[in-house]
């Protein structure tokens, strides 16, 4: 009896602990993500003098959008917004066409190498795409696609393989007699495609186009790369206008990395309904 009360104990006493450490981990980890961004916020409100003073937790004297109008006019970042959206939406559309069209293939028909052309696209996903630059420099100069927006859109919007793999995923919860259906009806192949698959993608699209979306947005080096001339120039090379041999203007940073963040913050609390029913859609199938 007395073994049996202090096992009881014992565990209960564990299992303090355990809350203990669960609640810390989440403080801790929570506190950890959100001080960089307070940082960010309060740096971007400083003047040169205030940020060159003073730590970066200390608050402004004055909280003035000087900073924000400053670096939204010297980095042109209108331009920059307008360049990052025409790249947005034309890979993304293009992607997603790509992607869905690959996948209603290779999911719908069986044919010899089906299997070789999913093991090749896999294998393609795992070579690393700094080695592959030099290839794709090369065929882009020949083409004559370098330091031209449309250029870039045509090299990005090469066949995402991770979307690919969630389309196909998807369309195995699809059932064939759909199609089989269809085609009694007297629809053909791009009917099905067109009028009953990819209405019923929309769940994985939606997860596709924020992968997709997030990593378009935000690509540095392949944008510098290919984007050298100022009035083509994305979001993510404009907030780099205030690095140079002489120092960072981090206070100019910070408030274009917060301009940068309005339209995604924008878009996400406009449409969450969309994406958190587009992603629980297309990751819950029994």
């Amino acid at each position: 009896m007395a073994a049996t009360k202090k096992r009881i104990k014992h565990r209960s006493v564990g299992g303090w602990i355990w809350i203990v450490v669960k609640y810390f981990s989440l403080i801790f980890f929570s506190f950890a993500a959100v001080l960089p961004v307070v940082s960010c916020v309060i740096t971007a409100f400083k003047t040169d003098a205030e940020y060159q003073s003073t730590n970066v937790m200390t608050l402004p004297a004055a909280w003035t959008l000087d900073n924000f109008i400053k670096a939204f006019n010297t980095a042109n970042m209108g331009r920059a917004f307008l360049n990052s959206g025409i790249v947005l939406v034309c890979v993304l559309a293009g992607a997603i066409l790509v992607g869905t069209q690959l996948a209603y293939v290779l999911n719908r028909f069986k044919f010899p190498g089906n299997t070789l052309i999913r093991n090749l696209f896999l294998f393609a996903s795992l070579l690393p795409a700094v080695a592959m630059q030099v290839t794709v420099y090369n065929i882009m100069g020949a083409l004559g696609f370098i330091n031209h927006l449309y250029g870039y859109i045509i090299m990005s919007c090469g066949t995402d393989v991770i979307s690919m793999y969630i389309f196909i995923q998807f369309m195995e919860n699809i059932p064939i007699s759909l199609d089989e259906s269809a085609i009694i009806d007297g629809a053909n192949y791009w009917q099905i495609y067109w009028k009953i698959m990819l209405p019923l993608l929309k769940p994985a699209i939606v997860t596709s186009c924020i992968l997709k979306g997030v990593g378009v947005y935000n690509e540095y080096y392949a944008a510098n790369l290919y984007l050298m001339r100022k009035e083509i120039r994305t979001m993510a090379l404009s907030l780099y206008t205030f690095v140079g041999p002489m120092g960072s203007k981090y206070n100019l940073i910070c408030a274009g990395v917060i301009i940068s963040l309005l339209p995604a913050l924008i878009v996400f609390v406009c449409c969450q309904k969309q994406i958190y029913s587009g992603i629980t859609a297309g990751a819950v199938k029994g």
